[in-house]
């Protein structure tokens, strides 16, 4: 770009004289065109006008000087612009080129696999070069009727959960890597096509004392005094899939706080350490039918993932137990889980989450 203005500058400086010498020579044309012009009207006219016509024609003739021109600068005067390159500017550039240029046959990693999620996908990626050492993912997604990628994901994990994903509607997506020490990033995966038929997690909305997010998926516990367990929208949680709680913000624990699922709405209690509920307080305790467990998970802290997978592992009567239908319980917290069997005496397709807290400030996020 600077070398262009310099040929832009020394183009509009010497094209000077030569504009004026182009006008000059212009303005002489039409001087002797109009004479000329003149000249056959005075030959060609009237005779009573002939005599005035060429007086008038031969005065001007006299002081029209149409032998002269203005003088025009010679070549050698004239600017003759030339580039030039150094020939050992080549060898510098050829050896940047084999240091920094690499070329693949394909990417360095690839989409390996979508798990649906309830208004999501787990999206999980995986090297497939050897010989690259991988610093950081890059995840982008979109809609596939929209014509712009978008980034979801930046980091060094190999599989990310893509939230605020439409149900039944398919979204392509793409992974590339940046290799270690490196600045630039690698050429992306084969897009891949994912989707989801599970509908998303949602709060009840209209309950004083908790804020939602326009998603219903973020549930606030703002100032109000009113205090009881927020449930989701309809029992969407099912045996064999995980629900995660993701605390975004925290306020004052309560041991009467809970997190977890339950097969019905009970209105009138504050907390989910009840009968045919299963939880955990925000302070790690774990509560079943309403007992505490002996075991115990660390507190909840703000960014904590709390999740819980169930599977049936019994139908049928079952007379020392005195239920007829039993559910493996895995409860998960920063990196420390408690499994136990829980007893009920319905069989359950599907359960209702919910959470409860004495004190404002605590905002959850579930899916």
């Amino acid at each position: 770009m600077s070398l262009l203005q310099e040929v832009d500058a020394i183009e509009q400086e010497s094209i000077k004289p030569l504009d004026e010498c182009q006008k000059l020579i212009e303005h002489g044309v039409s001087t002797a065109d109009d004479l000329l012009r003149e000249g056959e009207s005075a030959v060609h006219g009237d005779v009573g006008q002939q005599n005035e016509k060429l007086c008038s024609f031969t005065k001007k003739a006299l002081h029209i000087q149409l032998d002269s021109l203005p003088e025009v600068p010679s070549l050698v005067d004239v600017p003759c612009l030339s580039a030039q390159l150094d020939d050992c500017l080549l060898t510098i550039l050829k050896n940047q080129i084999f240091r920094h240029g690499t070329v693949a046959s394909r990417p360095p990693v690839q989409l390996e696999e979508f798990v649906e999620k309830p208004g999501g996908i787990l999206v999980r990626w995986c090297k497939v070069d050897d010989d690259f050492i991988p610093q950081d993912y890059r995840l982008q997604y979109r809609k596939s009727t929209a014509s712009h990628f978008e980034d979801v994901y930046v980091g060094s994990e190999t599989e990310f959960i893509v939230l605020h994903i439409d149900p039944n509607v398919d979204y392509q997506f793409r992974v590339c890597a940046r290799g270690d020490g490196r600045q630039e990033w690698s050429p992306w995966s084969v897009p891949q096509i994912g989707h989801t038929t599970l509908v998303p997690h949602e709060w009840t909305a209209g309950l004083e004392g908790y804020s939602l997010s326009s998603r219903r998926n973020i549930a606030l516990r703002n100032d109000s005094q009113s205090c009881g367990v927020l449930y989701s929208k309809a029992p969407t949680y099912f045996c064999g899939q995980t629900l995660t709680f993701r605390i975004e913000t925290v306020g004052q624990p309560d041991r009467r706080d809970s997190l977890g699922v339950c097969v019905e709405q009970q209105n009138g209690y504050d907390s989910l350490q009840r009968d045919k509920a299963v939880c955990i307080s925000t302070n790690g305790a774990v509560f079943v039918n309403g007992k505490e467990m002996t075991n115990q998970l660390p507190a909840v802290t703000s960014g904590s993932t709390v999740t819980f997978d169930m599977e049936v592992v019994q139908l049928g009567p079952s007379s020392n137990e005195g239920g007829n239908f039993k559910l493996r319980v895995t409860i998960s917290s920063n990196n420390r889980e408690v499994v136990f069997d829980w007893v009920l005496d319905q069989c359950c397709v599907s359960l209702y989450f919910g959470c409860s807290f004495s004190y404002p400030g605590w905002k959850v996020l579930v899916f």
